[in-house]
């Protein structure tokens, strides 16, 4: 009975999680299920701040792709970034050019800019407009440190990106000499600049006199071309949803790397210490984040399997006696696994090498204090039985003259004192035990 009523605390906190659970999963659902609404013929405008990266380009599909299914007037990307992966730009202009209705991307607010991938976006659009005080340009590849890529592959990246810069500006009937500029000289303009380029359409101050200019203007679909019926049509804003902005967050590689971290961290101590339910659920609940954000960013898979194999070398530490090689170990396969998780990627995309080297001693400064305290137990002497009687106080059942009865942890014994004698209920301490009697002196009394 007793066993029942400590289990059935655990089996509902168990359950309650699994309904937390349960319930975020079904408000994420929710949340990418649910439109943006607006009657048809509106305009919808979708948000694009930040480095262009695979949330970006999910978002930007799905409010296209909903803005296609409301049969809207046409989309305009609100366009601030200071560029990002180039794969998700890929997909991203891929998607702009599958245009069923007409595509605006305006760089905007005021002091944004269209840099490196932006720019490729930008010109990628249906019509390109930018507000005052903004720039496009910069559009040169470079190296994960941020440094110039030498070599046979630099000309490689260079040349792919001079030629995809050349195919959008031609497809678009932009100026394609200044777009290879862009990524062989990494030239930038303003926007007036770009607008005497032809590299943009137009200047707009804000949205709505963005949709009274293009108003009435014709562009050229996939399948059609039409004349743009923006002045008078409703705005509807389709901003990030809840997944969207959560991934938003949490793809950041610093951030995926803690949670990689600390879900192991926490793992491991539900394996050291099995039923502890909160370490459990947080470092499952850890892991699975780490993992939804490595989906959003380019990682390396040794990276990866060596942060796994730090955390398991720790744990072999602990139970095997190696001196420290397994720990040290350890800490050498976590620095490598952060350094080679987002190895490759531009600087934006890799984790901080201060983090890396700081979690990294961090963990193993912690994990060297628990194999020290370990061995420190396992070297002391094991004390059990009667001995640990040792020390402790006792209450004099008896007169000790020298011999009597005390009474000690909630039993009798036959004691002797050692020095002169004691009343009853005089309280004494156990000096030794000698079979089955206890050797006790008197308790010292504190002076005042």
């Amino acid at each position: 009975m007793r066993d029942r009523l400590l289990v059935m605390p655990r089996r509902r906190r168990l359950v309650l999680v699994r309904r937390l659970l349960l319930l975020l999963v079904a408000l994420a659902v929710l949340a990418v299920a649910c439109g943006p609404g607006g009657p048809e013929g509106a305009v919808h405008v979708l948000k694009a701040d930040g480095d262009v990266n695979p949330v970006m380009e999910r978002y930007i599909d799905r409010g296209i792709d909903q803005a296609e299914d409301a049969k809207a007037a046409a989309v305009v990307i609100e366009l601030d970034t200071p560029g990002g992966l180039m794969s998700s730009m890929e997909d991203i202009v891929k998607r702009i050019e599958k245009d069923r209705i007409p595509v605006i991307v305006y760089v905007s607010p005021k002091g944004a800019k269209a840099a490196s991938a932006g720019t490729f976006i930008t010109m990628a659009a249906n019509i390109a407009a930018m507000s005052p005080s903004t720039r496009i340009g910069a559009a040169s590849p470079i190296g994960a440190g941020g440094e110039d890529i030498e070599g046979t592959l630099g000309k490689k990246v260079t040349e792919d990106a001079v030629a995809f810069a050349k195919s959008i500006a031609n497809y678009r009937g932009r100026n394609a000499e200044w777009a290879e500029q862009a990524v062989r000289e990494a030239v930038s303009a303003t926007e007036t600049e770009a607008v005497d380029l032809n590299v943009v359409d137009l200047v707009a101050d804000d949205l709505p006199s963005l949709l009274e200019a293009v108003d009435g203007r014709e562009v050229q679909l996939v399948d059609r071309s039409i004349a743009l019926a923006t002045k008078d049509a409703e705005i509807v804003h389709n901003n990030m949803n809840f997944v969207e902005r959560f991934l938003d967050i949490i793809s950041d590689p610093n951030i995926a790397f803690l949670l990689l971290s600390l879900g192991s961290i926490a793992l491991f101590f539900e394996i050291v210490h099995p039923g502890q339910i909160f370490p459990g659920v947080f470092g499952a609940i850890a892991l699975i984040m780490a993992f939804f954000s490595l989906s959003v960013l380019p990682f390396n898979w040794a990276g990866l399997i060596l942060i796994f194999l730090a955390f398991g070398l720790f744990a072999a530490e602990i139970f095997v006696t190696s001196g420290g090689i397994l720990g040290i170990g350890g800490v050498v396969a976590l620095i490598l696994g952060g350094l080679l998780l987002t190895w490759g990627n531009p600087p934006e995309f890799q984790v901080s090498k201060w983090l890396v080297y700081g979690l990294g001693a961090s963990i193993g400064a912690f994990f060297l204090f628990v194999i020290t305290s370990i061995i420190r137990i396992r070297r002391q002497p094991v004390v059990v039985g009667s001995h640990t009687l040792i020390g402790r106080r006792a209450v004099a059942r008896s007169p000790l003259d020298p011999d009597g009865m005390v009474f000690v942890d909630g039993e009798y014994w036959t004691a002797t004192l050692e020095d002169g004698s004691a009343e009853e209920g005089e309280e004494v301490v156990v000096t030794a035990v000698e079979g089955l009697k206890l050797m006790v002196r008197k308790q010292e009394r504190s002076r005042r």
